[in-house]
């Protein structure tokens, strides 16, 4: 399903040479991408929703995971989304070192530093690679961003705010509650 990649050189190889230093560190078409630590606000939604998701897994079969966890679509495109869930008919996609091929779902929750990269080119990169699904948590505008593959790319977003609740094809029978999601109205 991917289609060709356009590459700048750098590769897995190279990633794995890079120190042991807790910089965030992707791959995407060779280019090297390196974030810093998100803040306390991120990294809340993104436990709540490894635990929902994790919950989920435990019921019903699969695997969810938080970042640090690469996804290796390619030698030359290599990306940690803040959360991802496999299905129980994917978990021969995750290896020791990394998940190889698409996942069920990813997620990214924004970040002032990242924002550009995760619904621009991080969103491409999923689409051609095959996610079936991918939310953007917006924590500016207090949403969900829920995108289905469409063939190769995916469609207008289905958007969930404060007072909502969602489901997923990915996960079926669970229910996401956005206001648990995002936390206090800030």
């Amino acid at each position: 399903m991917a289609t060709e990649e356009r590459t700048t050189g750098l590769t897995y190889a190279d990633l794995e040479g890079f120190p042991d230093d807790n910089l965030r560190r992707e791959i995407i078409d060779g280019e090297l991408f390196v974030t810093p630590a998100p803040g306390d606000r991120h990294q809340d939604v993104v436990l709540e929703l490894a635990v929902l998701l994790h919950g989920y897994a435990k019921e019903h079969g699969g695997k969810a995971q938080p970042a640090p966890r690469d996804v290796f679509f390619s030698d030359t495109t290599v990306v940690q989304p803040d959360v991802l869930f496999m299905g129980p008919e994917h978990l021969d996609r995750a290896e020791e070192r990394f998940v190889r091929g698409a996942p069920d779902l990813v997620i990214e929750v924004s970040s002032p530093s990242t924002r550009r990269t995760d619904q621009v080119r991080k969103r491409d990169v999923y689409g051609r690679h095959g996610v079936p699904e991918y939310w953007f948590v917006d924590l500016d505008a207090d949403r969900i961003e829920v995108y289905r593959l469409e063939g190769s790319r995916y469609g207008h977003p289905e958007l969930f705010g404060r007072g909502e609740s969602f489901g997923s094809p990915v996960v079926p029978g669970l229910s996401i509650p956005v206001d648990e999601v995002l936390g206090p109205d800030r």
